[in-house]
């Protein structure tokens, strides 16, 4: 299971790599493994909010939909086109191409609440 070091991760198995003030968002190499082929990512556009722990969106594969909790408060600046053509890009490229939106962080101090690659490897069993 690969867990990159430079990454924050939610209970809900959302991950977000903060450059600056800009956080980018995508699922973990473990919630695609469990969910199976990736056939749909249904992310909201450019210019919505959201608070920590909001659902944000949702990722369909074969045989179900699970939604896509924000790992941060902020608000969408851009979202990943190559999505559309290739949703697998989720399960073939988690951590690199197949993030999912990039988010202006409101509150910095909310990534207390995030998990660190170590913390999230113990919760995966991973």
């Amino acid at each position: 299971m690969n867990i990159p070091n430079d990454l924050y991760f939610s209970k809900e198995h959302t991950w977000v790599r903060i450059e600056n003030n800009i956080g980018t968002i995508g699922i973990t190499d473990f919630a695609q493994s469990e969910l199976g082929e990736i056939v749909y990512a249904d992310v909201p556009n450019v210019g919505y909010n959201f608070k920590q722990d909001e659902v944000f969106g949702s990722v369909e594969a074969i045989k179900t939909v699970s939604d896509l909790f924000m790992p941060l408060s902020g608000k969408v600046i851009e979202t990943n086109k190559l999505l559309l053509k290739e949703p697998t890009l989720v399960n073939s490229e988690p951590f690199a191409n197949g993030w999912m939106i990039k988010i202006e962080i409101e509150n910095s101090q909310e990534i207390e609440n995030l998990l660190t690659a170590e913390q999230y490897a113990n919760l995966t069993n991973s």
